[in-house]
């Protein structure tokens, strides 16, 4: 019997793109589960994909830390993508708008999970019709970055 090989820097992109497509999974299911008023359900999906979140990113910044820390002096850190034309508009683009409504669920997905807690249903549906469909943006564009710069357009260099 082969004993496991540990996981490796390389690993942990395609890790990390499991961790989002759960979050996904986990947040269509928990949509579900509210429109046909099973809360509790609601309840647990939504958190575990806040969870699973969480954890994609700590393993995306702990990427980050790592690949720099591994780098030479001078060496970029960031992953080329290896597309032309069109598909690198597309993905410049999708790129961008990943980012930055990424930086922006780091506060607002708390905030709606805070206002739920709290019992604020009102308050927790106003502010989750708003942030449920960036965040599952999010989560989505992950998994599609992942596959744009690592499995159909990787770089040749």
């Amino acid at each position: 019997m082969a004993i496991p090989s540990p996981v490796t820097l390389n690993d942990i992109p395609a890790l990390n793109a499991g961790l989002n497509a759960l979050a996904t999974v986990l947040m269509t299911t928990g949509f579900i589960f509210i429109k046909s008023g099973r809360q509790n359900a609601h309840r647990a999906c939504m958190l575990s994909a806040g969870v699973v979140s969480a954890v994609f990113l700590v393993g995306y910044v702990g990427h980050k830390i790592l690949k720099a820390m591994a780098a030479g002096a001078g060496e970029a850190i960031h992953t080329e993508f290896g597309g032309e034309g069109v598909i690198r508009v597309v993905y410049l683009v999708m790129l961008l708008t990943h980012v930055l409504l990424a930086m922006s669920i780091a506060y607002l997905v708390p905030k709606t999970f805070s206002l739920a807690l709290k019992g604020d249903f009102v308050r927790h549906k106003a502010w989750a019709r708003v942030v449920f469909p960036i965040w599952y943006y999010v989560s989505i564009t992950g998994v599609l970055v992942y596959f744009f710069l690592y499995q159909w357009w990787p770089s040749k260099a």
